[in-house]
């Protein structure tokens, strides 16, 4: 019973969390902050909490358990019709960059959404200026005061409706609705995440999916505007998995077992993470540069009470020269933004630049990457951190009519901008074409199975026709390659792709392939079955199930065992169907089914027995195997 007691999840959960409370009590003790520790927040935020944050990730797990079907399973929603396929499929563009490829796919991204976007949130604040806020009471107080709670319940429902009715009088209050804490937190917080997400499923190359490309413009957002906090804060999504793992699984065993996959960088979609980035980083630069121009020239969000002395050297606070004047802000926090910068790139592979050479191999360039990471750097830094004095101050034009008045009236934060702007579309322009382009609506190979519009099939090494969309040779590389695997075509959504591949299907044995829309989905079980002939290789066929009805997708070639008896080859076929066996002795060639368990036949005067996964060939006292039945790796 003690025994069972230590093994269970709950008795861990319950030492873990003494654990933490313990620990976080023994440090606020020492610490004594008199509510320091949330008045930060709450001087930015309503009630101290990113809200919109808070209520985009809530839209993205109803995406997930709605649209997608992962209430039916979560751990296998409908990913093939949520990618942002192409122009001429609406639907993949508008949920791609909210759907998810499975549950870890999810928890990873809105885990680092938390930290980034509450971040992010934090810095855009719902209170344009900060605001004042006490330093409130003491920890036993408030502990009083939160036992108390539960009995105000009631009294505070009665007056829910009253406070409801009083958000619009309260916006009007606001001199713009732009700086109502509630139009800030409610509207313009979620609302410029889907619009970021929205509009980078335009410029996405190829077939994208996932929330993260939304991250990443949080963390561009977090990096220009508190590089410190998000260096910080990197380490924290960190300790952020590890509590949500903690949690959900407290106890895990593991043992050792085969895995197969590709390259974890060749799995980063760098283009829609770059683009995410250097999109959060340009609003940011342009966000802070207009607050830095207000009529006092100081940049209140960064310098308030509610801030001074933690951000005081914060490289977007202004700084004030020792004539007591406003200095530009950022002058000597460039490196500060550009090592900001870098490390994070650097963790989240963002030097993760590779060319796909067709049937999963991959070519990485890793030192071409880090420098395009180190300059992409440099271009944040400069549009962030630069001066808004002239670089050429003896030809400037106080009021530039002309182009070349305006060059030569540029500002080192001019030409930063305009960096930037160029990154962006330098990233974003290869998008454009491939999603202009139709899929072929001509016929795939085998005998596909046909569920609303969806063609599933297998082949192998068949030209891959979503690399191939637009034939590109450069540097030696083409974009012409081949694949293999199970294929997914549909030309009125404009999908092609290889939804399960030839290695992963041989690793596995069996896979699912959902196909589906917005609230339906349907399944395709593919399953490859094959015989290994001795020192031969494998021949094999792929079947694929659906509504309890078998189809035979593909067969590959026969394989013919070494082993000869007495002068006869003997050779293992995939039919459509089952198995044959085929032996040749003087150019003449008996084919016999597989035989079943247990039992025997006779051709060219070699009997073939059956024996559990394995099957000989026996003439008089010889006796040799001639193949057995293929395994699979995965389901060892």
């Amino acid at each position: 019973m003690v025994a069972e007691a230590l093994t269970s999840d709950a008795v861990h959960l319950a030492a873990g969390g003494v654990g933490v409370v313990v620990a976080i009590a023994a440090v606020y003790l020492v610490d004594r902050p008199s509510d320091d520790w949330t008045r930060a927040p709450r001087s930015r935020l309503l009630l101290g909490v990113p809200w919109g944050t808070l209520f985009v990730i809530a839209g993205v797990i109803g995406v997930y358990l709605f649209v997608q079907s992962g209430i039916d399973d979560p751990n296998r929603p409908v990913v093939i019709p949520f990618r942002s396929w192409s122009y001429f499929y609406p639907e993949g563009l508008v949920w791609s960059s909210f759907a998810h490829a499975g549950r870890g796919h999810l928890t990873g991204n809105l885990l680092s959404a938390v930290v980034a976007g509450g971040l992010a949130e934090y810095a855009y604040g719902h209170f344009p200026d900060g605001r004042e806020v006490d330093r409130g009471d003491g920890l036993v107080v408030r502990l009083r005061r939160l036992l108390s709670r539960p009995r105000q319940l009631p009294s505070r429902l009665r007056r829910l409706p009253r406070r409801v009715r009083e958000v619009p009088s309260r916006i009007a209050a606001v001199e713009s609705p732009a700086e109502s804490p509630y139009v800030r937190a409610f509207l313009i917080v979620p609302g410029a995440a889907v619009a970021f997400g929205l509009l980078s499923a335009l410029f996405a190359l190829g077939p994208v999916i996932g929330f993260s490309v939304v991250v990443f413009g949080y963390w561009g957002f977090a990096l220009v505007s508190r590089p410190v906090a998000a260096v910080v804060a990197m380490a924290g999504t960190t300790l952020v998995g590890v509590l949500y793992d903690a949690v959900r699984v407290p106890v895990a065993f593991a043992e050792a077992s085969p895995s197969y996959g590709v390259p974890g960088w060749a799995n980063v979609a760098i283009q829609g993470h770059a683009l995410g980035l250097i999109g959060g980083a340009l609003v940011a630069v342009v966000l802070l540069r207009r607050r830095a121009r207000r009529p006092n020239g100081v940049d209140r969000d960064a310098d308030s009470d509610s801030t001074a002395g933690r951000w005081r050297y914060h490289p977007v606070a202004t700084a004030v020269g020792d004539d007591g004047s406003g200095a530009d802000a950022t002058e000597r926090s460039a490196l500060l933004v550009f090592g900001a910068l870098l490390l994070f790139g650097a963790s989240r592979r963002l030097w993760a630049v590779y060319w796909y050479l067709g049937n999963e191999r991959y070519e990485l360039y890793r030192a071409v990457g880090v420098g395009l990471l180190a300059l992409l750097a440099a271009i944040v830094a400069v549009a962030a951190v630069s001066r808004d004095e002239p670089l050429w101050p003896t030809r400037a034009v106080p009021e530039p009519e002309t182009i070349r008045g305006g060059i030569r009236s540029a500002t080192p934060a001019t030409v930063g901008l305009l960096l930037l702007v160029g990154a962006l579309a330098a990233v974003a322009g290869p998008g454009v074409v491939p999603n202009l382009v139709a899929v072929d609506d001509g016929d795939l190979p085998g005998d596909p199975i046909e569920v609303e519009g969806y063609q599933v099939t297998y082949a192998e090494n068949v030209e891959n026709q979503l690399v191939g969309v637009v034939d590109v040779e450069a540097f030696g590389r083409s974009t012409s390659v081949n694949t293999s695997g199970v294929i997914v075509s549909d030309p009125d959504r404009e999908i092609w792709t290889t939804a399960v591949s030839k290695g992963n299907l041989a690793f596995w044995g069996y896979r699912a392939v959902d196909v589906g829309g917005t609230g339906w989905r349907e399944t395709v079980w593919v399953q490859r079955v094959g015989w290994v002939a001795a020192n031969g290789g494998p021949t094999y066929r792929v079947d694929a199930v659906r509504n309890e009805t078998r189809r035979t997708l593909y067969v590959s070639d026969p394989a013919q065992a070494e082993p000869q008896i007495d002068g006869r080859n003997i050779s293992v076929a995939a039919v459509e169907g089952g198995f044959e066996i085929r032996v040749t002795h003087e150019n003449a060639t008996v084919t016999i089914p597989l035989p079943e368990e247990g039992t025997t036949l006779e051709a060219q005067g070699v009997s073939i027995v059956r024996g559990g996964d394995r099957v000989y060939a026996q003439r008089g006292e010889t006796r040799v195997r001639i193949a057995q039945r293929e395994r699979y790796e995965g389901r060892q």
